[in-house]
């Protein structure tokens, strides 16, 4: 098991489950996509299309059937932007306080609250 060393864990990543990104850089540069899952520890999301990966699988038991799978990896998070769901255009995103002490983001080119 990996140890990781808690002052160097990102406490908060721009970038939340269900959230759909474009990719800034590399290979699938301008795609579209939901992000699957987070990982705050290595930074890194998985985006639902981006990054297929093809692993070869070798059936273990009898009726189990081998193949060629594609399976996503992990990117970088820094590599990907919100698209807002409003205005349909990649954004920053902004956090406010609400009332009850309540954090909303927010898109920054149209000034709507995301709904979560």
């Amino acid at each position: 098991m990996i140890k990781y060393n808690p002052e160097k864990i990102s406490k908060k990543l721009h970038v939340k489950t269900g959230d759909v990104v474009v990719v800034l850089t590399g290979k699938y540069c301008g795609k579209r996509g939901k992000i699957l899952s987070v990982n705050r520890y290595e930074k890194k999301v998985i985006v639902e299309g981006i990054s297929l990966a093809t692993k070869h699988k070798k059936p273990k038991k009898s009726g189990e059937v081998g193949g060629i799978i594609k399976k996503e990896t992990p990117i970088f998070a820094c590599k990907v932007m919100n698209v807002c769901p409003k205005c349909g255009v990649p954004s920053r995103i902004g956090r406010r306080i609400i009332e009850n002490n309540k954090h909303v983001r927010y898109c920054k080119k149209c000034n709507e609250n995301y709904n979560n």
